[in-house]
């Protein structure tokens, strides 16, 4: 994999964390929102991690494996949250 590629992913990577930051320090504990949103943007780190550093972006199928695994374990995470949460 070429240098520049694991660049642009760290940088994703870099960007992504800043997000998860500025919505976990919003002030809004507890928020449904929040909590969606942290989890969304885990979402998109993991599809980062797997399609650039493991390389996976070459192959479709497990692409799209991996993304169904990851969103129904991200919406089971939201589901458990809200149901732990009362609403």
């Amino acid at each position: 994999m070429p240098a520049r590629d694991l660049v642009h992913a760290w940088l994703a990577l870099l960007l992504l964390s800043y997000g998860t930051v500025l919505i976990a320090s919003s002030g809004t504990q507890g928020s449904v929102w929040m909590a969606g949103g942290v989890l969304g943007l885990a979402g998109l780190k993991a599809r980062v991690i797997l399609a650039r550093y493991l390389g996976l972006s070459a192959s479709r199928f497990w692409m799209r494996v991996f993304d169904l695994v990851i969103g129904l374990f991200l919406v089971a995470a939201f589901g458990l949250y809200l149901f732990g949460s009362g609403r």
